[in-house]
């Protein structure tokens, strides 16, 4: 015969010791505190000592109206500072400057990548010589991204036909203060 398993409980003093602290800083990414303030000083810094490169792509995004779709400079995400980040997309803009590591880049982007952001990596030189190029580029992954989460959007209300997000019409609500 098998032994029946039964839900035992614990007093409050005993679990107390056993369980983990909740990680409430760094946004679910398991990240300590001082880790993540080096983090935001570094990329604090960086923006203020931009290169060239960055500066003229970040301004590019600054000039341009893409609604809902902001670029946020020397972002951090994670345990990395990505030099564009639009949360809304997931999607991150890397600039490679001459000189830098591929190896440590590569593990960056393959940790970016499987918690779901998209890196794009552009050359620093490209920017600076063929900017309507890179913002081409740039464009057609943004409507990539676009594309992606509104599949999966569609992919999840086909999956779950009873979930509805539908707010009621105000007008129809009732009297509005004003209205009183």
């Amino acid at each position: 015969m098998s032994d029946k398993k039964t839900l035992k409980l614990k007093s409050p003093s005993d679990t107390a010791e056993d369980t983990r602290a909740l990680k409430k800083k760094g946004r679910g990414w398991e990240i300590s505190e001082k880790r993540l303030d080096a983090l935001h000083d570094r990329a604090r810094e960086l923006r203020r000592h931009s290169t060239p490169a960055h500066k003229a792509l970040a301004k590019k995004f600054a000039e341009a109206d893409m609604g809902k779709y902001k670029f946020t400079r020397h972002a951090v995400v994670g345990s990395a500072i990505v030099d564009l980040n639009c949360h809304n997309l997931g999607m991150a803009i890397m600039i490679d400057e001459e000189g830098q590591d591929e190896t440590l880049a590569k593990r960056r982007d393959k940790s970016l990548e499987s918690v779901g952001i998209r890196v794009e990596r552009v050359a620093a030189a490209e920017i600076l010589e063929d900017m309507d190029g890179v913002l081409q580029r740039l464009t057609v992954a943004m409507r990539e991204c676009i594309a992606e989460k509104k599949q999966k959007a569609r992919d999840h209300a086909a999956a779950n036909p009873n979930q509805h997000y539908s707010r009621p019409n105000r007008r129809d609500a009732g009297p509005r203060r004003n209205d009183r």
